[in-house]
């Protein structure tokens, strides 16, 4: 059985096009020190300033895009407070009405037993 698998397998990896991996051209950084002549050093050095430019554009996207999310949320959590603050402030008027309603009912019954 074992044997069947591995005869299996090894057809397909004899039958299966094996094309090597190509090199691919990574923007980043490079060493330009290396290079010999003018030129071409001239040339990573751009390379060099292109990549940052890139780099720093992208990032400073990215980084706004955060900013305005953030300034979103901030404008939607100062709504909320100011209704909260609308709230407390009927819930204490309320409160005080109630306070004074009680105070005139306990008045004239205090009035009523002193005489």
């Amino acid at each position: 059985m074992i044997g069947r698998i591995v005869l299996v397998a090894s057809a397909l990896l004899a039958l299966s096009p094996v094309t090597p991996a190509q090199a691919q051209d990574v923007p980043g950084i490079e060493i330009c020190t290396v290079e010999k002549t003018m030129e071409r050093r001239t040339s990573c050095l751009q390379s060099n300033v292109d990549f940052l430019m890139k780099t720093i554009a992208k990032l400073g996207g990215d980084h706004q895009q955060k900013l305005d999310a953030a300034n979103r949320q901030i404008d939607g959590l100062k709504g909320a407070v100011a209704s909260l603050q609308k709230t407390v402030t009927d819930l204490q008027a309320t409160q005080k009405t109630a306070d004074d309603s009680k105070k005139k009912v306990d008045a004239p019954a205090a009035k009523d037993g002193v005489k």
